[in-house]
């Protein structure tokens, strides 16, 4: 839908080796559920990047999710057209790589346990819904209302509490798609796509996300541009997160639509490379 943004896909199919595609976890590789702790792939997916991965110079997985989750999710180790794939987990505080099977994680601050362990008394004394549901994260914790008879009001009433919960124990809050996350501050999607993008010397960067956390990485694609690194930036559609579409290039339906998306780019560079031969 924006000049920028055919420029940016056009670098992609014209310089692959030298391009970035990155991608959110949850509502683009995978279907937002009501039970986060239960979200495989959508069908297709993981087959879309394994088809794209060799035709590129780097794919990557920026998630707040702690990246051995995404990794058992996607059964990514076990891929072998997917030996150069990193997941970044909490935004980018954790690491994984295929190339040596390994997560370096920073030690989790105290004041995520201490938050978490406040939380359970705070929702008690505010009236939420039994279906309120706390997502413990390892280096974050998570407040779910996607199950309560009115997730949205739920995530209202809840909104400003939380904020103060955080603030106390020195963490920010996240806010997602009837989520709200409590972590620690100093990294984001946004600055962990800019840095990786740098370590690789990509030419052209392509990020696919679904959720405001995904709004610092559209930043940084924005950023890059500036940069003279064309960009591309793809919303996986959401009511539940409208500002995601409007400041995308490009709108796909929700994951199924991504997978779409990631087979057309696969076809469309095998076909160049077959024309060529």
């Amino acid at each position: 839908m924006t000049a920028p943004g055919r420029a940016g896909l056009d670098a992609i199919l014209g310089d692959p080796d030298h391009a970035l595609l990155a991608f959110d976890y949850d509502g683009v590789l995978a279907p937002i559920v009501d039970d986060p702790e239960n979200a495989p792939p959508h069908p297709g997916a993981v087959a879309a990047l394994a088809r794209l991965a060799p035709r590129v110079g780097t794919v990557v997985i920026i998630t707040g999710r702690p990246a051995e989750v995404v990794v058992a999710y996607g059964q990514f180790a076990d891929i072998p057209a997917l030996s150069r794939l990193v997941i970044f987990g909490h935004y980018g505080r954790e690491r994984w790589d295929a190339e040596s099977g390994q997560v370096h994680t920073p030690p989790t601050p105290d004041s995520v346990a201490a938050a978490a362990a406040e939380l359970p008394d705070l929702l008690t004394r505010l009236g939420a819904p039994a279906e309120t549901w706390i997502e413990h994260k390892g280096g974050s914790v998570a407040v779910h209302t996607r199950r309560c008879p009115d997730p949205a009001a739920t995530l209202a009433m809840l909104s400003s509490p939380i904020a103060d919960c955080a603030a106390r124990h020195g963490l920010v809050v996240e806010p997602g798609r009837l989520v709200l996350e409590l972590r620690p501050p100093g990294v984001d999607k946004g600055q962990t796509l800019s840095a990786f993008a740098r370590e690789r010397g990509a030419r052209s960067v392509c990020y696919i996300g679904d959720d405001l956390g995904d709004l610092k990485a559209f930043d940084a694609v924005e950023s890059l541009r500036d940069e003279g690194i064309a960009g591309l930036k793809v919303g996986s559609g959401s009511v539940e997160a409208a500002e995601v579409a409007r400041r995308a290039d490009l709108v796909v339906d929700g994951p199924a639509g991504v997978v779409d998306f990631l087979d057309t780019i696969a076809d469309t560079l095998f076909a160049s490379a077959s024309s060529m031969e």
